[in-house]
């Protein structure tokens, strides 16, 4: 996988070697905000079991290890190890992460509309020619799964017949940066702090922040422009996950190296 890159403007101070924010676009925002979406098996595995804070490291671990004798029939190791991340067109700064853009969905193999129209008005016939065999009648029961190996709650088949899911009405009108995709519009410039907090950026909350972090020498702020990418992200998600000087320690401090499996 090609390494994905986005840059960033940090502004810093020198006297206390500190960034205070950063300007950044949708794709870094988009790529923040993503972070909240990935299962915690996901993060385990890009940050490596032994670089994990607490016990999580250990319980995947045992997980691992675990031998497929003691597992349900219709579970697997990956559905935990190597969980599959729903994302809307998001830039690829973390590897290793499998993501899914179009998620499929599923009902009942056997499901037929309008047979609860049938049975209600108690058709004798098709419910004889159909009682000897559960598995194989039309079913009423309008339900739906994530997983084709699912079954009906009704009649006990499996949840093969692939649905369409849609997101929004097609007559529905969608601007430019609506369909860019991501979780944010593209039009903005926003502020991200070293805490992570983001807000959108403008004159005053510049302003704002500079005397939030009481800077009294403007001459001491530096200005400098940096590239995001794949190891940056791995940092950055280890780090949020343990500070709240994010931005200073991985282009200020000293950036740990996380390998990258």
């Amino acid at each position: 996988m090609a390494d994905s890159k986005v840059s960033l403007k940090l502004l810093i101070d020198t006297k206390t070697n500190k960034v205070l924010f950063a300007e950044a676009g949708k794709d870094f925002v988009d790529f923040l905000f993503n972070l909240l979406s990935l299962p915690v098996g996901a993060v385990v595995r890009l940050l490596t079991k032994q670089s994990m804070v607490g016990s999580l490291g250990n319980l995947y671990e045992s997980f691992e290890n675990l031998s497929e004798t003691y597992f349900q029939p219709d579970q697997n190791k990956d559905s935990l190890l190597k969980p599959k991340i729903c994302a809307s067109q998001v830039p690829l700064l973390l590897p290793d992460v499998s993501f899914v853009t179009n998620k499929k969905f599923y009902t009942c193999s056997n499901y037929q509309p309008g047979q609860e129209h049938s049975r209600s008005y108690g058709d004798f016939w098709l419910r004889l020619l159909y009682e000897s065999d559960d598995s194989s009648r039309p079913c009423s029961y309008l339900s739906v799964a994530d997983d084709p190996s699912a079954v009906c709650p009704k009649c006990n088949a499996y949840m093969t017949k692939e649905v369409s899911y849609v997101a929004r009405a097609e007559a529905e009108e969608v601007s430019a940066g609506e369909a860019a995709g991501g979780y944010v519009r593209g039009v903005v410039t926003y502020m991200v702090m070293d805490d992570l907090a983001v807000k959108p950026m403008s004159t005053i909350s510049s302003i704002t922040m500079l005397n939030k972090f009481n800077v009294k020498d403007v001459g001491a702020l530096e200005e400098r422009v940096v590239d995001f990418g794949m190891n940056e992200g791995v940092q950055l998600l280890k780090t949020s996950l343990q500070s709240e000087t994010v931005l200073t320690t991985i282009f200020l401090g000293n950036m740990v190296e996380l390998s990258i499996q």
